[in-house]
């Protein structure tokens, strides 16, 4: 097993990206060097007999000939131009039918010469609609019987009908090759569609005959290769030494260059801590991502330029530079699945392993990964070696069947080892089996390689030896990266990496804005994920670097929706006008309000009309130019918007009138998700804004939904609209024989002891009135943050009570004086009565007096 250090690690997955660039671009030689005919196109998909290099003739009046302008002797020869190219591009086609790459970058020329075609029409066409208004000026020709029309007029008419016609003939001759350009596109593609097909599956009979004529081959064509090689490291040595010395250098101080940047920049997020015992889920998912994809792109720059390099100082013979090219393609390809499979399995380091596996199971997969690796790399090699030096068929044929078993047979021994974590959980201890669904489909894969290969279908077992090894590395790599990202964007996980630490210090970010810079992180490494995942999977399953240009091209260029054709540029262009204009009528809102109407001293109610008279004014101009730059038609929305006024007229007044107040409080926010109002009998806070109604959960936790024409029309109480800050109040009443001022140092101390209580504005003590019994104060101070108030406000009452009673300070409470008014015989049988009672009850002082009294005071 082949060891590789961090740092060299690092570099080696970059060798995959250009490594399997040029892995995955050879197409299969085994047709090729067959020489097998080319497959008959479909009837229906047959490109119609090529163009004619010259278009037909434009007919003309020859009683009126129109003065040509240069508008329509520009198009007319773009047209006899465009139309040669395609007849040139239809021959090129013919003889090429065998050549899928040279078939990929002539359909992205057929491409690019229908959309010029069709930009032709499109410039055509306001000439015609300019010279249909002309002639409806003009009016109708005079009717038989009628006084013929001036001479001045009548050659008018004559100018405008033969122009007419020949912008025409012109917009249907483009139309005309738009559609033969189309066919021919079309036909490419299902020709590309067929070759792979027939590559795929062409049978080749394997026999003993077969097996003896590649082994008579494989001794002659080595020596011939052998011979090759070594006479052209002759001829460099003798005669390039100096630019083979200069490539050398270069390549060797760029190595160095990208192992110094990789390490400076990523040497901590890469590199598994061997002191840490137990890292987190984030920890070893986003180390075991970066210590495939980081090192891989570096040497796959590194191989790319150095490969340039010895092109440009012209070190490279015709026949040696596809060997080079894929021998590079070798190297980056084992580095890159090595790189995966010791990310994923690690076997010399259990703690951060991604799977459940024995340290043994880890080694000995990741053997048989990276020797799977090896035969598929090797066997594209003598591939290019085969096909440089037109080897006989069967020797390809025989390279191709051997690496095909031997994958196979690779696959058999995965499945019977016995590499799952044992049940105590001890990396050491001998592993178990692999479940039984992973077995059997391994063994199943296993022998249809085998198989395909045996019975004939040696390109079938080949392109799927190879999907398995790369296609597989590719799809772990982004199933690590998109768990990496999940991680990641987690809440409160991105502060916990290296990474975040470092952008926290750097940027000086709060915990929200770090949690935020984590969703960001999260989202960039599903991109990078994807974009760099997808395009190797698609060429890998025989798509060119040309198709995947072409669509991207197309992506973000031109989508099709049945007739809408949307432009992602466009759009982006539209958003961007659009904030422009928001921005410049923001300015001059301010600049209008500050420099001309204050100083104009226009009153403050003409200001604020014109101001948001102008926002809305500007906001409309800015959105139709958006709209217009994204390429939406207008005439749509205008359709749109006289379908909305009859759904108005048939009684739609208040959905509508909701929709705009949402709109409008949308725009304004004179509220929004968060706040605490007061709307009628509701108070609550705002949990939702949506255009038709607002959401408020009331402090009983009832939700109540208010529609937005109401918050519109009736007065509405924010508490938190500028700020959350709020004056709190505490009430307070001290008896008669206090000393005020003693009470309003004593409050005031109380409060300036809270950090939470504002020092500005200042506490402050009110001396209400003189009360009934009691004198009144109330405390006022403000908070930051209103949600905080009624936690405050307790507190500070506790805090007041207790140090009153520390002071002797009396809290009165009001007191209520009963005076009885007694007549003499009510006062004389009250005393009859106690007589009476006296016996049964123990002496006490008497309760009346015996002198009489009218005014007698009872408790």
């Amino acid at each position: 097993m082949i060891r590789f250090r961090s740092i060299s690690l690092a570099v080696a997955l970059s060798l995959s990206a250009a490594g399997s660039i040029f892995f995955l671009q050879s197409q299969p030689v085994l047709a090729q060097n067959a020489q097998t005919p080319a497959p008959a196109a479909p009837a229906t998909s047959a490109a119609p007999a090529a163009p004619s290099a010259q278009p037909a003739p434009v007919e003309r009046d020859p009683a009126v000939e129109p003065v040509r302008e240069g508008g329509l002797v520009d198009a007319e020869k773009k047209i006899e131009d465009a139309g040669s190219r395609l007849a040139a591009l239809s021959e090129q086609v013919e003889s090429n039918l065998q050549q899928d790459g040279v078939l990929a970058d002539l359909k992205v020329k057929v491409d690019a010469l229908v959309r010029e075609v069709l930009a032709i029409s499109v410039e055509l066409r306001p000439r015609i609609d300019s010279i249909q208004v002309r002639l409806k000026e003009l009016g109708e020709p005079p009717a038989d019987g009628q006084p013929a029309e001036s001479p001045s007029v009548a050659d008018e008419r004559a100018r405008l009908n033969a122009e007419r016609a020949e912008v025409n003939a012109l917009t249907g001759q483009a139309e005309d090759l738009s559609i033969e350009a189309k066919a021919l596109s079309d036909r490419i593609s299902n020709t590309r569609r067929a070759l792979f097909t027939s590559q795929l599956f062409e049978h080749t009979e394997i026999d003993g005959s077969v097996l003896e004529e590649a082994v008579q081959s494989f001794s002659a064509d080595a020596d011939r290769v052998q011979r090759s090689i070594m006479s052209w490291l002759t001829f460099v040595f003798k005669f390039k030494a100096l630019p083979l010395a200069i490539a050398v250098i270069l390549s060797m101080a760029l190595a160095s260059l990208i192992l110094f940047v990789e390490y400076r920049l990523f040497g901590r997020i890469n590199r598994r801590d061997p002191s840490i015992e137990d890292p987190s889920y984030l920890s070893r998912f986003s180390v075991a991502f970066f210590s495939t994809i980081l090192p891989s792109l570096a040497l796959s720059f590194f191989l790319a330029s150095t490969y340039f390099l010895l092109d440009t100082f012209n070190v490279l013979r015709a026949d040696i530079s596809p060997i080079v090219a894929s021998v590079f393609g070798l190297i980056g390809l084992v580095f890159f699945v090595t790189a995966i499979s010791r990310a994923v399995l690690a076997p010399a380091a259990p703690n951060w392993r991604l799977v459940k596996l024995s340290n043994k199971g880890a080694r000995d997969m990741s053997i048989a990964i990276f020797l799977m690796a090896l035969v598929n790399g090797l066997d594209y090699v003598l591939s290019v070696i085969s096909e440089t030096y037109s080897s006989p068929v069967v020797l390809t044929v025989m390279k191709s069947f051997t690496s095909s078993v031997i994958v196979g047979l690779l696959l058999f021994f995965v499945s019977f080892l016995r590499p799952v974590l044992s049940q105590t959980g001890e990396p050491g201890a001998p592993g178990r089996p692999l479940p039984r669904a992973v077995t059997i489909t391994l063994r199943v894969v296993g022998a249809v390689l085998i198989l395909a290969a045996a019975i004939g279908y040696v390109g079938l077992a080949r392109f799927l030896a190879t999907q398995i090894v790369l296609t597989g590395a590719v799809l772990a790599t982004m199933y690590i990266g998109i768990l990496t990202g999940k991680a990641i964007s987690a809440p409160n996980q991105f502060g916990e990496t290296r990474v975040g630490q470092f952008v926290a210090r750097r940027f000086r970010l709060s915990a929200v804005g770090l949690d935020q810079s984590g969703i960001a992180a999260g989202l960039f490494i599903y991109v990078f994920a994807l974009a760099t995942g997808v395009p190797l999977i698609l060429m890998s399953w025989g798509f060119q670097l040309r198709d995947l240009q072409l669509w991207l091209f197309n992506l973000f260029t031109e989508i099709n929706i049945g007739t809408i054709r949307i432009s992602i540029f466009g759009i982006l262009g539209g958003l961007l006008l659009f904030a422009g204009g928001l921005v410049v009528t923001r300015w001059f809102q301010k600049w209008l309000d500050g420099n001309v109407m204050e100083r104009s001293h226009v009153d403050g109610g003409v200001r604020n009309s014109v101001k948001t008279g102008i926002g809305y004014l500007g906001t409309g101009i800015a959105a139709i130019i958006g709209i217009s730059a994204a390429g939406i038609n207008l005439s749509s929305l205008a359709l749109v918007a006289g379908a909305l006024s009859l759904g108005i007229g048939f009684g739609l007044q208040n959905i509508v009138s909701n929709f705009v107040s949402g709109l409008i409080l949308l725009v304004e926010r004179p509220f929004k998700v968060g706040d605490h109002v007061i709307t009628g009998a509701n108070e609550g806070i705002v949990k939702r804004i949506s255009v038709r109604a607002t959401e408020i959960e009331t402090f009983r936790r009832q939700s109540i939904i208010v529609p937005n024409s109401e918050l519109i029309n009736s007065p509405l109480g924010n508490w938190t609209h500028r700020n959350r800050m709020q004056r709190s109040e505490v009430p307070v009443s001290v008896a008669y024989d206090t000393d005020p001022q003693e009470v309003i140092d004593l409050l005031l101390e109380v409060v300036n002891e809270r950090s939470d209580v504002l020092r500005n504005p200042e506490p402050h003590v009110e001396f209400l009135r003189f009360g009934a019994s009691s004198l009144d104060f109330e405390l006022r101070f403000h908070l930051a943050d209103i949600g905080e108030g009624l936690n405050v406000r307790n507190q500070v009452r506790m805090e007041i009570l207790r140090r009153f009673r520390a002071r002797g300070i009396v809290m009165p409470y009001p007191h209520q004086d009963v005076m009885l008014h007694i007549q003499e015989h009510d006062r004389q049988a009250l005393l009859r009565r106690k007589v009476r009672e006296a016996p049964a009850r123990p002496q006490a002082g008497e309760e009346l007096s015996a002198e009489p009294d009218d005014d007698k005071l009872l408790p």
